[in-house]
């Protein structure tokens, strides 16, 4: 019992620092929309995000790795005690790993070369930075060794790493698409009505949570505790969307939580993958602990810009 609530816990605080972007995005939508169109996003709209994206998803992919589980076999694996369906599961499991984990390293070295940040460990992330044209030369040297290391043991397990390192420039390629399309939907005009912003708002869900429902593989493969786990975390999202997002971006380095805690997820998926033992408990509680330390390099942000404030007040008085 204490697994299963580390494991729910893990999931719904990496699901919703992880939606912390796609949570900005939908507050500035939203503010353009009228208040029957708000309504439908927190109750249809939540309800497609928690069980078509979160729980299908999950369950599909489930399904696709594991064909001869069929649908009830692969929603019911991780917990049955069919010795047909846990070899299945034994068999998939590197290859859905190692898929996973190639996509979750490929967006952290995105963000870390690539992306604009607020530098919360200012000497690493900036030398990255200055380093970005070395992006695309680190993951494709990456997806050579790890590859070249998958033969030597299963063809399968080094199709699953070229599979991740697809589905990686296929999403990202969706989200940029949905970025480059976020300014005509945040406008107050008529060029897109409140129809067409909650579709935007429904497709850039589905392109932001595809991290975090391969990143949940890295706590469980059981799909209901998925299910749990990531839906809880797209209800608190909806709720920040809807009252405390500008609350929320004080805390400049919570995206650097999320995307350290990515990396290590990336990293027990591939050591997984390459059938390395990892704890259970390993994921949750790193999640934990690199999350806990950002929120707290953000809060003393907070205290400083807080003391500085009123000392630039008294100067400009004097």
């Amino acid at each position: 019992m204490f697994s299963i609530i580390l494991i729910v816990l893990g999931l719904c605080l990496f699901e919703t620092i992880s939606s912390i972007d796609n949570a900005i995005i939908n507050a500035e939508v939203l503010s353009g929309m009228g208040q029957k169109a708000r309504k439908w996003f927190m109750t249809w709209g939540l309800l497609i995000a928690v069980v078509a994206i979160r729980g299908l998803l999950p369950w599909m992919i489930m399904w696709i790795v594991n064909p001869y589980l069929g649908p009830i076999g692969a929603l019911t694996a991780s917990f049955s005690n069919d010795s047909t369906l846990k070899a299945a599961l034994q068999f998939s499991t590197p290859i859905l790993m190692m898929g996973g984990g190639i996509f979750l390293l490929f967006l952290f070295l995105h963000w870390l070369f690539l992306e604009e940040k607020n530098f919360g460990l200012p000497k690493a992330e900036k030398f990255f930075m200055a380093k970005g044209i070395w992006y695309y030369a680190m993951v494709s040297i990456i997806l050579c060794m790890i590859t070249w290391f998958a033969l030597r043991i299963d063809s399968m397990l080094a199709f699953g790493a070229v599979v991740g390192s697809t589905a990686f420039f296929i999403t990202h390629g969706f989200r940029q698409n949905a970025e480059k399309s976020e300014s005509l939907a945040m406008s107050n005009s008529s060029v897109m009505s409140d129809i067409s912003k909650l579709l935007f708002l429904e497709i850039i869900d589905a392109a932001f949570s595809f991290d975090g429902v391969l990143g949940a593989f890295a706590f469980t493969f059981s799909i209901p505790l998925i299910l749990i786990g990531n839906g809880l975390g797209a209800v608190i999202v909806r709720q920040l969307t809807l009252g405390n997002i500008d609350r929320i971006k004080k805390y400049l380095y919570l995206k650097n939580g999320a995307m350290y805690s990515i990396l290590v997820l990336g990293f027990v998926m591939v050591l997984k993958g390459f059938s390395i033992e990892v704890p259970e408990w390993i994921s949750p509680l790193a999640t934990f602990a690199i999350v806990g330390f950002f929120f707290f390099r953000s809060k003393d942000e907070i205290s400083n810009q807080n003391s500085v404030q009123p000392i630039s007040a008294y100067q400009n008085a004097q």
